[in-house]
């Protein structure tokens, strides 16, 4: 092969792979100062969210004085910050966590709305609430962070919208619980078959039966989700179970990435967004405010549920790998003892290939239509088909731009041409 035709073999090769690169930097935003632009974009939303929605705040004496949670009249139309900054929305063209099960252990779930509607289903009760299905409304406010449908006038939605939900109640009617309910709680969860267990109620001490419960999931194949801390502000002490190993344990953040108030003093794995987020509340459609870290929690669990959707064939090691290998992390050294390993990064985590997991990972039916010539009625692969194709041709265009230019330039537009070298190869004149 003559010089000139390896030349341009390599160039062609050159030009795929930047091709290739343009384009998943554009589809997946793996682009430097990505993520500080989605920062600003969810600051920027932060600061215009309604301060005129509902707080999901209850205390004990609230409930004795005024009986459980009201729900809320007021609807916002907008995109919250959180889900601004995590852009599920981005994955769902190919996963929308269908047919993965997520327990919400805490204080149960109130779908009077509809949010969940055939996708939520009723587990035991360990602890008798008495006054509803959710009476203080925090059970209710995790399970739409995680799974609440898309709906109209609403610019809000769940991590993984079509998730199956199971509840299971494990706290008094003001969200109080222990280790003996929680450990209850989360055998129950394992035993009914859920993949991902977001664990929405802590307990401030051990216990041999809530360690064993853990591990007895674990092995089941669920992955266990907890705040690294309590909702209540400035009690930032070890909470269980996230202070066992096995646990994926979550800390919360406010708009702009950084660390919502005091730091957690026990161990953190990943950092998601839990300072003023929006979801749905008890008793009716309206929407509800709230921060803490077991909100934070909530959206991990959404988006483990987005990943098992894609990648039904992960282990809970590998679970766990991939969400903690393809968080954002700005330059601290790993773990970070407030950060763990990063800020949650959901579609990162969904879409990222790790030459580690081999052929173990299964692909899922969403990943395969999209090797395939597209079905009729098939948006999902029509959507991903469209935005790939379009960031090819930008790539495409970008790249021909930098190649063809300068040299027109320094032939002053004039058609070149070719001519023989002593070497016998062609070069361009």
């Amino acid at each position: 092969m003559r010089a000139g035709a390896v030349r341009r073999s390599l160039t062609a090769t050159t030009l795929f792979g930047v091709f290739a690169v343009c384009g998943a930097s554009g589809v997946f935003g793996l682009v430097p100062g990505a993520a500080a632009a989605r920062a600003d974009a969810a600051r920027a939303l932060a600061d215009g969210e309604p301060d005129s929605l509902p707080g999901m705040t209850q205390t004990l004496p609230d409930v004795r004085q005024n009986g459980c949670r009201k729900g809320s009249d007021r609807v916002s139309g907008r995109v919250p910050w959180a889900q601004a900054y995590l852009r599920p929305d981005a994955v769902w063209p190919l996963t929308e966590g269908e047919g993965v099960l997520v327990a919400v252990v805490g204080s149960g779930v109130d779908d009077t709305a509809g949010v969940l509607g055939e996708r939520m289903l009723s587990g035991p009760r360990f602890h008798d609430a008495g006054q509803g299905a959710d009476c203080v409304g925090h059970g209710t406010f995790v399970a739409g962070l995680i799974a609440a449908k898309r709906g109209p006038g609403t610019g809000f939605a769940g991590m993984a919208p079509r998730a199956r939900i199971l509840t299971v109640t494990v706290t008094d009617a003001a969200g109080n619980t222990d280790a003996e309910l929680l450990a209850k709680g989360i055998r129950a969860a394992a035993d009914g078959g859920a993949r991902v267990i977001a664990v929405a109620a802590v307990s401030p001490s051990a216990g041999d039966s809530l360690a064993e419960a853990v591990k007895y999931a674990t092995a089941k194949g669920a992955l266990i989700v907890a705040p690294a801390a309590a909702d209540t502000p400035g009690n930032k002490a070890p909470v269980y179970p996230a202070a066992y190993p096995e646990v994926l344990a979550v800390a919360d953040s406010g708009p702009g990435g950084a660390p919502a108030g005091q730091a957690p003093t026990g161990r953190v794995d990943l950092v998601a967004p839990g300072d003023s987020v929006l979801s749905t509340g008890p008793s009716g459609s309206g929407h509800f405010t709230a921060s803490g870290p077991s909100f934070a929690a909530a959206e991990v669990a959404g988006a483990a549920a987005l990943v098992l959707g894609y990648r039904p064939g992960l282990s809970v090691g590998q679970l766990v790998h991939r969400l903690k290998s393809t968080a954002y992390h700005p330059g601290t050294t790993l773990p970070d003892a407030h950060l763990g390993y990063g800020f949650l990064d959901p579609v990162a985590a969904t879409t990222t290939v790790l030459p580690e997991e081999g052929d173990v990972t299964e692909r899922s039916p969403a990943l395969q239509r999209l090797a395939m010539p597209e079905e009729p009625g098939d948006g999902g692969a029509r959507v991903a088909y469209g935005v790939m194709g379009a960031a090819f041709a930008t790539a495409l265009a970008a790249v021909g731009l930098a190649c063809v230019v300068p040299r027109g330039l320094r032939r002053g537009w004039r058609p070149g041409r070719y001519e023989e070298s002593d070497a016998g190869t062609r070069r361009d004149r």
